[in-house]
C-alpha cells in the first residue's frame, strides 16, 4: 500500500476530504468522502475491526428489509462504497468502530501511535470508510460488525485508547453511548449544586444509553430514577437490576400514556432523557417533564422540529438540549460508571451474551 502523504493543505476539521459538494461542506453532511489510505500531516488512519451500528439506523434498516440480514449487509455495503462513509440516509446516523492505529501523520496531535488499539469517539457518518472484505463475517442480525478496512481520522476527530480491564466488544458497546451518561451527569449535578434532588426519568431505561443514564443520575445526586420501557421483559431486567427507583410500562410514543405513567410513578420529571430509538417521542416527553424541567434529546430519531414546535404547542416552559455525543471525559466517565455500577454492568454484559 502507498502511504506517501498527500501535499496539498488539510483542514483539521476533514473538509480536503469532501468529494462531493466540494468546498462547501463538512464531512458530515457531505454525500461522498475520500478515502485514500494516504494519510494528511494531521491524519490518523486505523484498520478496522470492529464496526457498531446505532441503534436508530440498525433499527431503520432491519424494519425495512423485514430482517432479511443479506439484504441488510447489502445496503451497509452499498451506503458505505458510495459515500465513502456509513451514513444511513434516513437516519442520517453511522455509530462507531474499534480497530489499530495503523500510521500516523507527522503532524497529528490525537496521541496515538502506531498498534494502538482504539475506539473513534465520533460518528460513522462523518468518517471516511473504506472496506475491503464484504462484512462477510457479519450475518446482519445485530448492530456490531466485525469488518476489515480502514478509516480516517481527521486532526480534530477524537478516539480514545481501549482499556485494558475490559473487552473490546464491551468497551466499545460503552463508548458508543459514552455522551449520554456524560451530559445526564453535568445536568443532574448542575441541579444538586442548587440543593436540589431532581426527579429523572429515562425513556428507554434498559438500554445501552438509558441504563447508563440512569447510573449516571443516580451517582450525581438525582433524589428519584424512574426507567420507562415499552416491554415486560425489558422491566423485569430494568427492576432486577435496581437501577430506577421506579419501573413503569409505557409506550414513549404516547402523550398521554407516557405522562400518566410518569406521574404515577413520582412524576412529572425535572429531568427526562429520551433514548428510545423511535420516533413520536418528542411531546410526550415534553408533556412527561415538569415546568421549568430539562429534555434532554439523546436519540437519531428525534425529529427537533416536532420537539420546538411541541414545547410552544403544549406551552412548555422546559429547556430542550440535544445530547451531541460530546461532552469532555466522557468516555472516562463511561467506563468508570461500567466499572463501579455492578448493575448496569450486569445489563451490558446480558446485552452482549444475546449478540
Amino acid at each position: 500500500m502507498d502511504t506517501r502523504q498527500p501535499t496539498t493543505p488539510s483542514s483539521p476539521v476533514g473538509v480536503h476530504r469532501v468529494l462531493e459538494p466540494v468546498g462547501s461542506s463538512l464531512p458530515q453532511a457531505a454525500r461522498r468522502l475520500d478515502t485514500r489510505p494516504q494519510v494528511w500531516p494531521d491524519e490518523v488512519r486505523i484498520d478496522i475491526e470492529t464496526l457498531n451500528l446505532d441503534a436508530a439506523s440498525f433499527r431503520q434498516l432491519h424494519d425495512k428489509h423485514a430482517g432479511d440480514g443479506a439484504a441488510i449487509r447489502d445496503e451497509v455495503l452499498e451506503i458505505i462504497a458510495s459515500r465513502g462513509k456509513m451514513q444511513n440516509p434516513v437516519t442520517g446516523s453511522g455509530g462507531m468502530l474499534i480497530g489499530t492505529v495503523a500510521d500516523v501523520g507527522p503532524e497529528s496531535t490525537l496521541g496515538l501511535q502506531v498498534g494502538d488499539r482504539v475506539a473513534t469517539l465520533v460518528s460513522l457518518s462523518l468518517t471516511p470508510l473504506a472496506i475491503t472484505d464484504g462484512l462477510e463475517r457479519w450475518d446482519g442480525s445485530s448492530e456490531r460488525i466485525p469488518a476489515t478496512g480502514h478509516a480516517i481520522l481527521f486532526g480534530r476527530t477524537i478516539a480514545a485508547k481501549l482499556p485494558d480491564d475490559l473487552s473490546p466488544e464491551l468497551a466499545l458497546m460503552v463508548m458508543d453511548v459514552c455522551g449520554a451518561p456524560a451530559l445526564v451527569s453535568r445536568v443532574v449535578t448542575s441541579y444538586a449544586a442548587r440543593g436540589l434532588a431532581p426527579t429523572v426519568a429515562v425513556l428507554g431505561g434498559a438500554g445501552k444509553s438509558g441504563s447508563l443514564s440512569l447510573a449516571a443520575a443516580r451517582q450525581s445526586g438525582a433524589g428519584r430514577t424512574i426507567g420507562v420501557v415499552p416491554f415486560k421483559a425489558e422491566a423485569d431486567l430494568l427492576t432486577d437490576s435496581g437501577l430506577a427507583d421506579q419501573v413503569v410500562i409505557a409506550d414513549a410514543r404516547s402523550p398521554l400514556g407516557l405522562s400518566e405513567a410518569v406521574a404515577a410513578a413520582g412524576g412529572p420529571a425535572d429531568v427526562t432523557v429520551v433514548c428510545v430509538d423511535v420516533p413520536g417521542c418528542e411531546q410526550p416527553a415534553i408533556l412527561s417533564t415538569a415546568e421549568g424541567g430539562t429534555v434532554i434529546f439523546f436519540s437519531m430519531a428525534t425529529n427537533f422540529a416536532a420537539a420546538a414546535l411541541g414545547a410552544e404547542g403544549l406551552a412548555a416552559d422546559v429547556t430542550m438540549l440535544v445530547g451531541n455525543g460530546y461532552v469532555p471525559g466522557h468516555a472516562a466517565l463511561a467506563l468508570d460508571l461500567i466499572r463501579s455500577d455492578g448493575a448496569v454492568r450486569r445489563l451490558f454484559e446480558a446485552r452482549l451474551a444475546a449478540g
